[in-house]
């Protein structure tokens, strides 16, 4: 099978390197330096410093423009960047025959006074005709890298889109569990980043373990309700990419967005603690999104609407821990 893997960051980088010991996969960077360092020195010092990439891991840089006349040598294309760059990529992909997936979790920033739009969506409006879906699950990257036991979910309404991900990635190390419901999987991988935020701040404050259990489960409901009024199923939030995705990224020390609410909790301004990552953390760019696009829908999630009252500044840790705790009294169905 031949796999091009757009994107080499952290989580390409490591996708690529699973799949190489089987396939033959291409990693491009848009980055021609970077590219060409990766290839010469067989390692991703940037982004997943300490793993080899293997020797059949081609690692390659071209203009974008040239992706579309790549694509066709290819039997399945990832798309491994931020949510930001999904819309640009898909745009040039949009012609592709074969199937395309997208690895980033997030809602798209709005657009012209609009609501911010998940992959799916996006794909819709500007390139219907592709094959697409999105492999999402609990997973870092420096885990897969390394070989180390991951579950991860394949998720479109085309199978074949869904076969070719299973057969690309499901390995030794690696499970690929297939999943039609893609607006569930990826509303699941939107808002556990947000989550995420909030118990880090949790922890960070010492609120201790009741809190960060009460945390992630009324999390998971407003996750719930949100996914439910965007077409999905309920059963999707109690899977790999829902209550999953939602323990790893809450309370893995891997976990980018867990650490913004920890550095919060210590006194970090947000702009300190998004600059001492070095990476992008999701939580941070979509958590207003996922409030507005909640909001447009009648959906009520005040614990991602805390969050961003956090990150606006508009409340200091303490107080946004009060505010959910001084909510009035509800049943919890």
């Amino acid at each position: 099978m031949k796999i091009l893997i757009l994107g080499a960051g952290a989580w390409g980088t490591a996708l690529a390197t699973s799949a190489a010991q089987r396939h033959a996969v291409s990693l491009w960077a848009r980055d021609p330096q970077q590219a060409a360092a990766m290839q010469s020195e067989r390692e991703n010092t940037r982004y997943l410093p300490g793993v080899r990439l293997p020797p059949s891991l081609q690692v390659l840089s071209a203009a974008a423009s040239e992706l579309p006349r790549w694509c066709a040598g290819f039997d399945l294309a990832v798309i491994a960047t931020p949510v930001a760059g999904l819309r640009g990529l898909l745009l040039l992909l949009r012609d592709c025959a074969a199937p395309v997936a997208w690895l980033c979790k997030g809602f798209e920033a709005p657009v012209s006074g609009g609501f911010g739009l998940l992959g799916h969506e996006v794909c819709a409006a500007v390139a219907p005709r592709l094959r697409a879906g999105a492999l999402s699950g609990p997973s870092f990257a420096q885990e897969v890298a390394r070989g180390q036991p991951t579950a991860l979910v394949a998720a479109s309404g085309d199978a074949a889109v869904r076969d070719a991900l299973v057969e690309a990635f499901h390995c030794a190390s690696v499970r690929v569990y297939a999943n039609d419901d893609l607006p569930g999987v990826e509303v699941a991988g939107a808002v556990k980043n947000v989550l995420a935020i909030a118990t880090g701040l949790c922890d960070g404050l010492e609120l201790g373990l009741n809190a960060r259990a009460a945390l992630i489960t009324r999390g998971l409901a407003e996750m719930n309700r949100l996914g439910l009024a965007l077409g999905a199923r309920a059963d999707t939030f109690m899977g790999l990419s829902g209550l999953g995705d939602l323990v790893l990224t809450a309370t893995g020390d891997l976990s980018r967005n867990r650490r913004v609410g920890l550095l919060l909790a210590a006194g970090k301004t947000l702009q300190q603690a998004v600059d001492s990552l070095g990476h992008v953390a999701e939580g941070v760019y979509c958590a207003r999104t996922v409030v507005q696009r909640a909001a447009h829908l009648g959906v009520d999630m005040p614990i991602s609407r805390a969050v961003v009252e956090l990150l606006d500044g508009k409340l200091q840790p303490k107080q946004a821990v009060a505010a959910l705790m001084g909510r009035e009294a509800t049943s919890e169905r």
